[in-house]
Order: C-alpha cells, then sequence, then structure tokens
C-alpha cells in the first residue's frame, strides 16, 4: 500500500488522501481547500493525477473541505463509483449544489465588475457537473464491508462529527490503515459518540489535528455571552456552519429559553442551505436514526428539539435583507461559519461598527479567513471592497466545537495498537507538530506530518 497525501497537511482543508495498491486508485474524500488565498487558489490548480486513473472515492463525510471537488474532478474524466453512507448523500447533494451556486455567483460578480482581468477564477463545475457526480454514489450501511477494487475493502464507522460521517479503515492485501478524517466527540446533543476503533492491527493510521494544540473549554459561558450582548442594547450574530453547528446551536439555544437563562426572542436561521440540513436533521430524529442518542424521537414527540420558541427561516434573498429593518433585539444565525462568504458577510458589514451589537464566534476559524481576522483582533476588515470599522464585541467560544480536542484524539487513538506509521494531517502547522509530538511521547508511536504530494510506502 502506498498513501500520498495531496491536500490537508500543514493546513486544515482540501482533504484528498491518495492510497495506491496493485494499479488500483483509492482516493479518500476529494475536497476544496479553504482559508488563505494561497491555499484557495489551489482549487484551480491541475490535479495532481489523471481523475480518470481512480478507480474509487470514498467520501468520509459532506463538508465541502471533504466533498467540495467532486464535481471537477468527474467533469475532468472521473467515472468510477462514490462510496458513502445514506446521509453523507443526503447533506452532500445540498452542499455541492450550494457550492456550484456560489462559484457562478462569483465568476459573474468578478466578470461584471472587471475583476476576472485581475483574479481570474471561473467556477469550478456547474449544477449539471453535480448531477453527474450524484449519479456515482454508492451508498452504505455503517460498519459493513465494501468491496471497492480488486484486493482492496473499505468499512465506514460513526464518527460522530455530523450527520453520516464516517472514519475509515482500508484494507489492500495483507495491509490495512485507518483514516480518522474528522472525529467527533462525546458530548454531541444529537450524535452517538464516534465508534471506538475496532480491534485490529493497523499499518498506518492517518489522523486529524485541527484541534491538535487545544483543550477545549466546557465550561457553558453561551447564555452569559448572549444575556451581556442583549444588555449592550444591540443584536447577536452568529456566524455558523450550515452543517450540524446551526443544529447544535439551535438546541443549546432551546434549552436555555426553555430553563430561564436566556429570554425568549426572535431567532433567524438565514442560509438557504443550513434550513435544507435542518429538514435533514428533522428528518432523521423522527425516523429515530440509528447513530443518533437514544430518545431523540421521543424528544421530537414532546418539542421540536431545534425550535427555540421563535425560530424563524430565512430562504429568500429579499427575506434576509428585510432583517436589517428588524427594530428588536433578535439573534441572527448564519452561514460561512468562517465568515469567508454567504449571507452573513452582509449581517457583519451592517452590524460590526455598532458597539451594541456582539458577534459570537463558535467554530473553528481558519488563517486568512474573516472570522480568524476577528478572532484575533482587527479593528478593521474589508468587506465588498470597503473598509468596516470593527466596534461591535468580538467573543469566542469553543464549546460548541464537533472536533475531538487534543486529549480526546490521544484518547481514542490510544485505542489502537502502536501501529507501523502514523501521519497527522488537518491541522494548522502548529496544531500537527504538538499533536505528533504527544503521539511519539505519550503513545510511543512513530508518528509525522506528511509532506504534502510525496508518497509513503506501508
Amino acid at each position: 500500500m502506498r498513501i500520498t497525501f495531496f491536500g490537508a497537511t500543514e493546513t486544515v482543508t482540501g482533504s484528498r488522501f491518495l492510497v495506491e495498491h496493485e494499479g488500483a486508485r483509492i482516493l479518500i474524500d476529494c475536497g476544496m481547500f479553504q482559508g488563505l488565498k494561497a491555499d484557495r487558489e489551489k482549487n484551480w490548480e491541475t490535479f495532481p493525477i489523471e481523475p480518470s486513473s481512480i478507480s474509487a472515492v470514498i467520501l468520509t463525510h459532506a463538508h465541502l473541505d471533504h466533498s467540495g471537488y467532486l464535481p471537477a474532478l468527474v467533469a475532468q474524466g472521473f467515472k468510477g463509483p462514490i462510496h458513502m453512507t445514506s446521509y453523507t448523500r443526503k447533506l452532500v447533494e445540498i452542499v455541492l449544489r450550494d457550492s456550484a451556486h456560489i462559484q457562478d455567483f462569483d465568476a459573474q460578480t468578478h466578470s461584471r465588475t472587471g475583476e476576472v482581468k485581475k483574479h481570474p477564477k471561473p467556477a469550478l463545475y456547474t449544477d449539471v457537473d453535480v448531477d453527474s457526480a450524484l449519479e456515482l454514489i454508492r451508498e452504505h450501511s455503517y460498519r459493513t464491508l465494501i468491496d471497492i477494487a480488486s484486493e482492496i475493502t473499505a468499512t465506514l464507522y460513526p464518527s460522530g462529527h455530523i450527520l453520516g460521517s464516517s472514519f475509515v479503515v482500508i484494507t489492500a492485501g495483507d495491509e490495512r490503515a485507518i483514516f480518522t478524517s474528522d472525529l467527533g466527540r462525546g458530548s454531541h446533543p444529537l450524535l452517538n459518540p464516534p465508534d471506538l476503533p475496532p480491534e485490529l492491527t493497523f499499518n498506518a493510521v492517518i489522523t486529524e489535528s485541527t484541534y491538535g494544540n487545544r483543550v477545549h473549554n466546557d465550561i457553558d459561558t453561551f447564555a452569559q455571552e448572549i444575556n451581556d450582548g442583549l444588555s449592550r442594547g444591540g443584536s447577536i450574530l452568529i456566524p455558523a456552519f450550515a452543517i450540524d453547528r446551526t443544529e447544535v446551536i439551535l438546541m443549546a439555544l432551546r434549552h436555555l429559553v426553555a430553563t430561564q437563562q436566556i429570554p425568549s426572542l426572535p431567532i433567524f436561521v438565514d442560509s438557504p442551505m443550513a434550513v435544507a440540513v435542518l429538514t435533514q436533521y428533522q428528518d432523521a430524529v423522527k425516523c429515530a436514526y440509528s447513530e443518533l442518542r437514544p430518545g431523540a424521537e421521543t424528544t421530537w414527540a414532546n418539542q421540536n428539539p431545534f425550535d427555540p420558541g421563535h425560530l424563524v427561516s430565512v430562504v429568500t434573498t429579499e427575506h434576509s435583507k428585510s432583517l436589517s429593518e428588524v427594530k428588536e433585539q433578535s439573534i441572527i444565525i448564519s452561514a460561512s461559519g468562517m465568515a469567508s462568504g454567504g449571507r452573513v458577510v452582509h449581517h457583519l458589514e451592517r452590524m460590526l461598527p455598532d458597539a451594541q451589537n456582539t458577534i459570537l464566534l463558535v467554530g473553528y476559524q481558519a488563517i486568512g479567513s474573516r472570522g480568524r481576522l476577528l478572532q484575533d483582533g482587527a479593528d478593521q476588515i474589508s468587506i465588498h471592497g470597503r473598509i468596516i470599522d470593527v466596534r461591535a464585541h468580538i467573543s469566542t467560544l469553543e464549546i460548541f466545537s464537533v472536533h475531538a480536542d487534543s486529549n480526546e484524539l490521544i484518547q481514542w487513538l490510544s485505542h489502537i495498537k502502536k501501529p507501523r506509521h502514523s501521519f497527522v494531517v488537518h491541522g494548522e502547522t502548529n496544531a500537527s507538530a504538538l499533536l505528533s509530538i504527544r503521539l511519539n511521547s505519550e503513545l510511543g508511536w512513530s508518528s509525522l506530518v506528511p509532506v504534502a504530494g510525496k508518497p509513503y510506502e506501508i
């Protein structure tokens, strides 16, 4: 077995891992790069191998940095099966159609403003390419052996990260590797904790490290931040990822309202993709999906777990624009989670200059994103070509993270017998390096951060 890392090494995004064995080529994830401009521009680079030479793709979950390049791969000649769970299939269609729409909008904007001469960014793919990719999908149940290619099998296990997410065990001949992908936590309010790794011997372990240098603070300051924000007299904006993060926040708000820790007030979910994803989460709860925590369907019978009481779903552009006319204090939850694009940018443009308002950052903020600039204390940021003063209160809460932190990763990985190789990916340079050091010193593994594009014999 040979593994080559075409993305998500020394950076968090762009998950693309190539597994080769006896002439077969299997791609684990096919994501887009996000964050810094230098990383984003990698999306327009020629794919490092001929897409038609890839035998199959295994998709761990629907987040854009794991799935977003799939239609482009298909448009360039890939024709093999794409393996995933059923709920990943449902969510990935939402994600890919939204991505195609955004790319088309951005390309038209660049053309209309003349920026195409300076920053030529044609859309990577169209809605037709999304259709072609969706036709190649093969759905699978968790914990079921999948025939991928000659002498190659894979099994998807629940990772507790988002609905339908998986970690992957892949076997090629006599060799075996485990890819954690994005590993969830045991504290998710809806999803079961990640399965423990199977009791097998692995030649290689490939682990994420998004929070490889940090430990999450589980002290519940959410209610305090909301009440403090309301006491300042303004409204609260929460940039949130459309998949899972929005649902988790809504559940937390419902609990705080029900226990009278915060007042009942209008809560707007302003993201067509988030509204579509919310429908899938509601469906999973109603149907008592097997990977949800026991009793989820009972919760639904008593009350919609995602409705704090005054929930308003915002789908149309006109409705989104009208939120600027809302006079009463409210909470707006809008994508994207790193404020890199989408409707949340318009809300930031309006709300940042007012010191009465509050911006709550509740997820990972990649280097180079607007969210990271705000998190790092920027006094001004650029939005739509304008310099916007930052006077609103900015706060960061990591209690909603659906990534395992450093201690949780070590604890989960400690269930694996020492592998011959271990590779640390999906992290900024410092996070990956520190987790690698911990694997070496605490578990006695031989661990390293792989070099992008370099093949490693397993």
